[in-house]
């Protein structure tokens, strides 16, 4: 028989493939009783490898190949770039514990290039180990190659006399050629010293044939790929898990490093303890125990939420309790509270999410704002006597403040106590396509396309998407390279890829955590970070410990920011706890399908069940969030029917239509589930649940017991078999897809909440919103569309008025903007511009030149291309042209240095001695003249603000009031939206024409968007139906179906048609300055009648209609553009009658001409004579008769 002793696994991050239960599954094939886990300085997979072998029935060995220091772990010298490898290995629970001081002591403490170890830390912690001597980096083999024998044999000694068990390990593979002097001097040690021998294989892979795979995976890590013969690699594929019979052949004249792989194998008796909770305690005061002291909170804290409890609060809270203390959680609850009374006492907005907003404990403690008697929500999804495992208490908060509550948990139990958990990314399907392409040096362009031929949906796998999309497997039956591409990439998908920190994950300890879990730096982390656990989630909570979710989410960053801005901007405090839940504005905003930055809310496919549904209440919205998944999707419209009453609700039995009367008829929540096992087969809530996660699991030898079970309760209940079959059905993809009602409940408040505030409180909330978006440009310029539909202004950087980030900025007029932050610039840093808006409160007023901006901000720190960012940006539009600055930019950011220069300098001049009433003469910059157009601005704007402040005047139109016919914003297209029917409004900014493979002609249309563009195909038929229409500028609303295509979207046009303005409400013009266009009037300044004001009648004696023509030139001037338009707004519709409008606006050098259809007006000379005083400047209207 013959044990693997050196064994990497895909844990291995550099060079490892083999999966862990691939690994055990051929070890069990070849028969082998024993199989060790070693891989390159770190634990990572050991938990999960010794639960599968474990199940296997295969003795699991826990080991690591660490990296041992040439001499202080503390040093870091060349020398320590290339530490020695030596492979450990855990005889026993004392061993393993060992084992994860020194792999944690070696990343927290010795990391350099490698974690490492040194002589010192082994002495120290070498208790139950057994040490082998390594591969040929290992430090006895590397001294042998070297020609150093009494070095090698004097370092073998101390080891063996450090540690008692030391092996030579034998290893014998082509292609490394010191392998021979290596092996023959073990074996002169062995004799010379008595030290025994072991053989391994320092296996990387687990079949012969995976060999390649593995050397693309190495290319993958190291970043190089197939055709650099420099490359790290394994020169020949015998690093496989091998036979005993293929280790014989190896070493025929060693069968004793055969046999005492053996050996090692039964000195190797591990036992983990998985019962036992290592639960932190919490120190309780006046001598009570922790049960005494969460009863005495529960009590109090259920007194001051309800004031005085009813029998049915007082029964719920006696029960949980009394579950609580036969689980032994005391101290779980009363950490929990700990933390949340840190959070409440410190204004951090935080929630809880999951199912413990079930418990009337958590609701008594404070922790959660969710009463469960008051939702029927079932505490038993929670928590139940049946349960195996810790129950969840996910905690949510603002994410700019998470941090405070780790340092807060760091020091209430220590630093040594606590730690974040790892996570592991793996390579999906695309990403493995791309990662392999990149090692086959495959050209970037054909691999992208074979990647976005991959369905966007989540875990999709490679065979999956290649099965599903005949154009992926036409190439791979096609294309040899391909084909080779897609099946190394189906041999990698899955292999785990890096690691990383948990985005909420926390684990809080008893005791040290160094004595019962490895530990490493977080990544980018230093001495004064909270370490990181190598176990990921699963296996921190299989040893015991405490895991907490401590999620940051932005959207409580949102509430929170947007709550004191109200506070700030008009003397409101909000209460998120206290608001009506059915406030007639927020469902209305829902109902009507505006669900842009509500919180789980946005999205095509959720926004238009939310519009369907129209919710009456937060409770309808928890539902819609619970529906929307997999599994529960399907019952949407069902639901959605039933709720208004175009359907019946239909009930599976009599005795379930009081759990299922709410949700009419329709399973929506987990917690229904429990309720119909308990009503329907006579299940308690305890084993309800087990069977919930039975069937979550999908295990089918598990799902045929529960199956079994459930049938047996329903006949004893005196139902038929049929129908308990049928129940059973029912409930089966209900219980693993669908949400806790708990979970619902909570995420429904926040998403109400932040419907809430964005309807009532719009401005002060999408400025949040949109400073939580910075940096994601396509979030930004979703948001900026919203603005403008809900119909105010979001004003460009402007350098004199912006802050750092988005803020509110009241108008002339007196209404409120939002201006965009000098720091939401592309290349622009929060640091760079703080010298920019101090500098405004040392001068008197704004400054009016480039030249005084020099002198009156430190400069020193702002960089060309900070400044360069700026200006194309538009915050510097207030001093001349685009262009004309761009071109002088190194003119002044040299004057700007010198400035600063001279400001931070003891330097003084001439002029200083006349004192502050003479100041210094200031070089003169000239700006060549030009006009930059709009569409390069535009392309400055897209590039680093996300969206266009130029040429977008007539789509701003469309958008103000939220009038426009259907779509005005990129981002509500997605894929997930293929073959839906859409309809929107955009301007025209290029066309192309094609023809097809028949000759037939058609359009590429590109359509702007608020805040995108996207391609709509104009087909020949469409073309002949809308002459004229498709010129570029034209503003046009179009109804098409979405394509979706390689991660590509595009819209297939139906029919088209030129924007109208609605009749609901006036029009509100763009906020963007632009500068004057020619425009030619013809003769009075303000008006004109082609009769003199007198209506003219037909042949037949009836008033013609006439048409009033308002021509109006865009000024430099937004909101002057926009009271005027207001006031004409309101004088026409204080004249309505038959006579026809129009509207025509000059801007740019071009005339845009549209009807105006606010209103029809009866055209007076009353009317003409008011619109003369009205109209301003080179405004003025002519008035035309009727055909």
């Amino acid at each position: 028989m013959f044990t693997h002793l050196h064994v990497h696994t895909e844990y291995s991050l550099l060079d490892g493939l083999s999966g862990l239960e691939k690994l055990v599954a051929r070890a069990s094939e070849l028969g082998m009783t024993s199989l060790a886990i070693t891989d390159h300085g770190n634990l990572h997979g050991a938990i999960d490898f010794y639960r599968l072998c474990k199940k296997a029935g295969i003795n699991p060995i826990i080991g690591c190949e660490i990296y041992v220091a040439p001499k202080s772990h503390h040093d870091r010298d060349q020398a320590d770039k290339k530490p020695y490898h030596m492979t450990l290995l855990a005889k026993n629970l004392e061993g393993y514990r060992n084992l994860v001081k020194l792999v944690s002591a070696a990343h927290l403490e010795g990391f350099y290039y490698f974690p490492r170890v040194d002589r010192e830390l082994l002495e120290q912690h070498h208790e139950g180990l057994i040490v082998l001597s390594g591969c040929p980096s290992g430090e006895v083999p590397k001294l042998i190659a070297s020609g150093q024998l009494d070095e090698a044999r004097a370092t073998a000694e101390w080891y063996r006399d450090t540690f008692g068990d030391y092996y030579l390990e034998l290893m014998e593979h082509g292609g490394v050629p010191e392998f021979q002097a290596i092996n023959e001097g073990l074996v002169q040690l062995n004799a010379d010293t008595g030290i025994p021998m072991v053989a391994t294989n320092d296996s990387h892979y687990v079949r012969q044939e995976d060999a390649y795979l593995q050397d693309i995976l190495v290319c993958i890590h190291t970043n190089t790929n197939v055709n650099d013969e420099k490359r790290m690699r394994m020169t020949e594929d015998s690093y496989y898990l091998k036979s005993y019979e293929e280790m014989a052949a190896l070493h025929p004249d060693n069968p004793e490093a055969i046999a005492n792989t053996m050996k090692i194998a039964e000195m190797c008796d591990l036992e983990l303890d998985f019962s036992k909770l290592y639960l932190p305690t919490y120190p309780c005061p006046d001598g009570l125990t922790s049960e005494q002291y969460l009863a005495k909170l529960c009590e109090e804290g259920l007194q001051r939420r309800v004031g005085q409890p009813d029998d049915q609060h007082q029964q719920r809270l006696a029960y949980e309790l009394d579950v609580i203390r036969q689980t032994r959680y005391d101290d779980y609850f009363l950490v929990v509270w700990d933390i949340a009374r840190f959070v409440r006492e410190n204004d951090i907005s935080f929630a809880v999410r999951g199912s413990a907003a079930g418990s009337l404990v958590l609701y008594s403690l404070g922790i959660t704002d969710v009463n469960p008697l008051i939702y029927d929500i079932v505490f038993e999804r929670f928590l139940n006597v049946e349960r195996k495992e810790m129950p969840d208490i996910d905690m949510d908060f603002q994410d700019d403040r998470r941090v405070e509550v780790l340092n807060y948990v760091v020091s209430k139990y220590g630093r040594d106590h606590v730690a974040q958990i790892i996570t592991f990314g793996t390579l999906g399907a695309k990403a493995s396509i791309r990662d392999v392409g990149r090692a086959l040096a495959m050209p970037y362009d054909q691999v992208d396309r074979i990647a976005r031929l991959v369905p966007t949906r989540l875990n999709i796998k490679l065979k999956e998407a290649i099965d599903e999309t005949p154009e992926l497997q036409e190439l791979s039956d096609s294309d040899e390279g391909v084909r080779k591409l897609l099946e190394i990439a189906q041999g990698l998908e899955g292999t785990t890829r890096h690691s990383s920190i948990h985005a909420a994950g926390v684990v809080i300890s008893a005791e040290p955590l160094e004595n019962l879990v490895p530990l490493q730096r977080p990544p980018k982390g230093d001495e004064q970070s909270v370490s990181t656990t190598q176990y990921a989630m699963e296996p921190v909570a299989a040893l015991g410990l405490l895991k907490m979710d401590f999620l940051g989410l932005s959207n409580l960053t949102i509430l929170a920011r947007a709550k004191n801005l109200i506070a700030e901007n008009r003397g409101i405090n909000i209460d998120l706890k206290s608001l009506p839940l059915d406030d007639q504005p927020t469902l209305q905003m829902l109902s009507d399908g505006h669900t842009v930055g509500v919180f789980q809310l946005e999205g095509g496919g959720m926004t238009d069940h939310i519009k369907n549904l129209k919710p009456r209440s937060m409770v309808d919205v928890a539902s819609m969030i619970a529906l929307y998944r997999p599994g529960p999707m399907e019952q949407i419209g069902t639901f959605i029917e039933a709720r208004h009453g175009r359907a019946e609700a239909i009930y599976p039995h009599p005795s379930l239509i009081s759990i299922l009367a709410q949700t009419y008829g329709i399973i929506v929540y987990q917690d229904q589930v429990l309720l119909i096992a308990q009503a329907f087969a006579g299940y308690s809530l305890g084993e309800a649940d087990v069977l919930r996660k039975a069937m979550g699991k999908k295990v089918q030898a598990i799902m045929d017991q529960e199956k079994e079970k459930f049938i047996k309760g329903a006949i004893a209940q005196g139902h038929p078999l049929d129908l308990a079959e049928s129940v059973f059905m029912l409930i089966e993809p209900f219980a693993g897809y669908g949400f806790p009602k708990a979970h619902a409940v909570s995420y429904g408040l926040i998403s109400y909440w932040t419907g809430y505030l964005k309807a009532n409180y719009p401005e002060e909330y999408m400025s949040c919103l949109l400073n939580a978006y910075a940096g994601n440009t396509d979030k930004t310029a979703t948001a900026v569309a919203e603005c403008k539909r809900i119909g105010f202004a979001v004003l460009p950087p402007d350098i004199q008025r912006s802050q750092s980030q988005f803020a509110l900025e009241k108008q002339h007029d007196g209404r409120t903007a939002i201006r965009f932050g000098l720091s939401n610039v592309k290349n622009v840093g929060a640091g760079s511009v703080v010298p920019f808006i101090e500098s405004r409160a040392e001068v008197d007023g704004p400054v009016t030149t480039i030249e005084e901006l020099c002198r009156a901000t430190d400069m020193s720190g702002v960089t060309r291309k900070t400044l360069e960012s700026l200006v194309k940006a538009g915050a510097f539009d207030r001093f001349g042209d685009r262009g004309g600055i761009i071109s002088s930019i190194d003119r002044i950011h040299s004057l700007a240095q010198s400035e600063a220069t001279l400001r931070n300098s003891d330097q003084t001049s001439m002029f200083d001695m006349f004192g502050e009433s003479v100041p210094s003469p200031l070089a003169s910059i000239e700006f060549p003249e030009g006009t930059t157009s709009d569409s390069e601005k535009k392309g400055w704007e897209l590039e680093l603000l996300g969206v266009a402040f130029s040429g977008t005047k007539r789509l701003d139109i469309a958008a103000a009031g939220g009038k426009a016919n259907g779509v005005m914003s990129r981002g509500q297209i997605t894929a997930t939206m293929s073959g839906s029917k859409v309809t929107l409004t955009g301007q025209i900014a290029s066309t192309t024409k094609r023809s097809t493979k028949t000759g037939k002609p058609y359009l590429i249309a590109t359509l702007a968007l608020l805040d995108g563009e996207i391609d709509v195909f104009v087909w020949d038929n469409v073309m002949t139906e809308t002459p004229g229409l498709w010129e570029a500028g034209s503003t046009v609303v179009i109804t098409g179906t979405v394509k979706a295509r390689d991660d590509r979207v595009s819209i297939s046009c139906l029919t088209a048609t030129p924007y109208r303005v609605p009749r609901e409400e006036p029009t509100t013009p763009v906020t963007t300055p632009q500068a004057p266009a020619p425009f030619a009037t013809n003769g009075a300044p303000n008006g004109s009648s082609t009769n003199g004001g007198v209506a003219t009648t037909n042949s037949n004696g009836n008033r013609s209609h006439r048409r009033l023509k308002l021509k109006i030139r865009e000024t430099e001037n937004s909101m002057d553009d926009r009271r005027l338009l207001e006031d004409i707004s309101r004088l026409l519709l204080d004249h309505q009658g038959d006579d026809e409008v129009s509207l025509e606006i000059a801007s740019n050098g071009q005339v845009f001409t549209m009807d105006w259809t606010v209103v029809r007006v009866r055209i007076t000379p009353e009317l003409e004579s008011m619109l003369g005083d009205t109209l301003r400047g080179e405004a003025h209207f002519v008035v035309e008769d009727g055909a």
